[in-house]
């Protein structure tokens, strides 16, 4: 019999941070829960990250994930974009691992090829394909469908770790 194992998503951003909870039983993928953070944009940018650290805190603790997955930074065509994508980056990992959540790390292509078969599909793509497998969620915003593509991303990835872990 296999176990449960709650996966929770998380695609960075400072203005907007999806975040999506799956559980994994096997290679059955069921929807539990997803969202967008979107802190105030009249906030100073500590403040805005503290908001993202803290409501992810907030839903580590509502949502008991096993494990966590966090979509990395692709590379920005501005240094200052990259710096602030990179400290919300920084937070989506902070929040997990303070409390023992292992957490894992996709790029943007592996993610998109895990749920669409194609590591450069669109984000209309990536949104229609998350509706097929999990079709319990809603039509889920970008930023959440985008969280709920990387906890995708990392169940396949786990099922393939399990199987090589089993032989």
């Amino acid at each position: 019999m296999n176990k449960t194992i709650r996966v929770f998503g998380i695609d960075p951003g400072s203005a907007a941070t999806g975040w999506g909870v799956i559980d994994c039983v096997g290679s059955r993928l069921s929807y539990v829960a997803s969202g967008v953070i979107r802190p105030k944009r009249s906030a100073g940018h500590p403040q805005k990250l503290a908001e993202i650290f803290q409501k992810l805190s907030d839903l580590m603790g509502q949502h008991r994930p096993d494990e966590a997955a966090v979509e990395e930074t692709f590379v920005n065509a501005s240094p200052r974009d990259a710096l602030v994508l990179g400290q919300a980056r920084g937070i989506a990992l902070l929040a997990p691992a303070l409390t023992d959540i292992p957490v894992a790390e996709y790029a943007a292509n592996s993610v998109k090829k895990s749920v669409v078969g194609r590591g450069h599909a669109d984000k209309s793509q990536v949104q229609a394909m998350v509706k097929v497998l999990l079709p319990q969620c809603q039509a889920p915003k970008s930023d959440e469908a985008d969280a709920l593509a990387v906890a995708i991303c990392h169940a396949h990835h786990m099922d393939f770790k399990q199987l090589e872990a089993a032989s």
